[in-house]
């Protein structure tokens, strides 16, 4: 019997839902041939009141960074990501994502949505595949 070579590589497809605090991760079960499912939800570390804003932009950003690489531990190897959410995260996690040589290849696209059920999001995610 001969091997049957699978021409059409399973794509590595994932979506992340964020704001500024909170990360929920999407992707495919089985290794990328699954459904889509939650992978894993990340809360930046709360950031402390301090007395001057620029340490606080940076303890903010600090945080932040954290955080996407807290979601980006969910996802390795991404041919194709859906990045969704409320405020600036989304273009800075992009920024990020560009900065990383893992995942320079990466084809990214970005929406925006409200937070919703992790039922909503798997379902607003796998509409977007």
């Amino acid at each position: 019997a001969k091997n049957i070579i699978m021409s059409e590589k399973i794509k590595k497809q994932f979506g992340v839902w964020l704001n500024s605090n909170h990360a929920i991760v999407v992707g495919r079960e089985n290794d990328g041939s699954g459904d889509f499912a939650i992978l894993g939800e990340e809360f930046a570390d709360g950031t402390s009141k301090n007395t001057s804003e620029n340490t606080a932009n940076n303890s903010e950003r600090g945080a932040l960074l954290k955080l996407f690489k807290s979601i980006t531990s969910h996802m390795q190897n991404v041919d194709e990501l859906h990045i969704t959410g409320t405020g600036v995260a989304q273009e800075q996690f992009m920024h990020y994502l560009s900065e990383t040589p893992q995942y320079k290849k990466t084809v990214t696209v970005k929406s925006t949505s409200n937070e919703m059920s992790k039922e909503s999001l798997v379902e607003f995610i796998a509409a977007k595949f």
